[in-house]
């Protein structure tokens, strides 16, 4: 592995779905994990996450799939 990191995308949700998107800086948004290879080109990418979740969940989610790496 070369790299590991997440990262905030700000998406628009309907208004009863953002309380759940809204992130710490206040932002509504989708939390996304990277990761790179030694080369530095993706080799995964897990999205879909709310921007509420912390980074260690949406890591353990990815951790806890089959198909990780």
């Amino acid at each position: 592995m070369g790299a590991l990191d997440g990262t905030h995308i700000l998406v628009t949700v309907s208004a009863e779905d953002r309380p759940r998107y809204r992130n710490r800086k206040g932002d509504i948004s989708t939390n996304v994990l990277g990761v790179c290879d030694p080369d530095l080109k993706f080799i995964y990418v897990l999205s879909g996450w709310e921007g509420s979740a912390s980074d260690a969940r949406v890591l353990r989610d990815a951790l806890a799939k089959d198909n990780l790496f």
